[in-house]
């Protein structure tokens, strides 16, 4: 039986990746008490449900800290994949604004940009094991398309996700590993290539030519190959590198699609640009 516990911040986009799994075939619990979480799993499962998604979060209350328990208890009898979702707090603060919708941990004596801070820190623990979405950026089709990859990844081995992103957007939250290619040639400036992205056949030809690119790429991959098997000996999941470059359309696409083709006869590989699924 495949288990799949959606979780993360309130109003990164839960709902909306619930939705999708329902859409597909699974059976869903939304805003299951995190020690009900064991109980209800093995009834499904006896009732002859293969494919169930649950939604726990810090609606849960006091029950939380018993998640990591009862995960680590799941684990032993089912294909258990986590998924985080996140958002940046100003993301957060503007969609709690847009809705008008009350946060889980509110009450008369905090902000809400201090009830988010406090649900990071209650979600922390769970989310260090999880493999994490950041929303803050993305539109919903992209984030249905994001969880549709993920439900498809394979279920065994440590599963290294390679994601494309600007630096004037910001970081993404979910990012392990971070490598800044800004430092390249940058195709933008050239009028015919501005429009296109990394994945054009005349940007790849662009970034080919240069040797400080190839340089650059090869001491990525190397660094790579030296230390992607210490994270897999931790036990990890999930690995998220990072590329990013100005605006996240040219140099680090070519370089994201270039490090997973290098990898992916090696480990589960997923990728993601963040930049063109706006």
């Amino acid at each position: 039986m495949r288990l799949i516990l959606v979780t993360g911040m309130s109003g990164s986009g839960k709902s909306v990746a619930l939705n999708l799994l329902e859409d597909i075939g699974y059976y869903c619990v939304d805003n299951l008490p995190a020690n009900l979480v064991v109980s209800v799993v093995e009834s499904l499962a006896t009732a002859g449900y293969a494919r169930i998604a649950v939604s726990v979060d810090v609606r849960s209350g006091p029950t939380l800290s018993n998640l990591p328990a009862s995960l680590a208890e799941l684990r032993r009898t089912v294909d258990l994949r986590t998924l985080f979702l996140d958002a940046k707090t100003e993301t957060l603060v503007k969609r709690f604004s847009e809705t008008r919708r009350r946060h889980p941990l509110s009450d008369e004596t905090r902000t809400l940009p201090e009830c988010i801070e406090i649900e990071r820190e209650m979600l922390q623990e769970i989310g260090a094991a999880a493999h994490r979405i950041d929303t803050s950026e993305l539109p919903p089709n992209a984030l249905r398309a994001w969880v549709k990859d993920f439900v498809g990844m394979a279920g065994m081995g440590m599963t290294v996700l390679f994601q494309s992103f600007g630096f004037k957007h910001g970081i993404p939250l979910d990012a392990d590993l971070v490598f800044d290619v800004r430092c390249l040639p940058n195709p933008h400036y050239d009028p015919v290539l501005r429009p296109l992205s990394g994945k054009d056949p005349q940007v790849i030809e662009f970034m080919q030519a240069d040797v400080g690119a190839k340089r650059m790429l090869e001491d990525i991959g190397g660094f790579l190959d030296s230390w992607l098997p210490c994270f897999v000996r931790d036990n990890r999941s999930y690995l998220t590198v990072a590329i990013g470059c100005t605006g996240g359309q040219h140099r680090s696409v070519y370089f994201v699609d270039n490090l997973a083709q290098r990898f992916k006869d090696h480990l589960p590989v997923m990728v993601r640009h963040r930049e063109l699924a706006q």
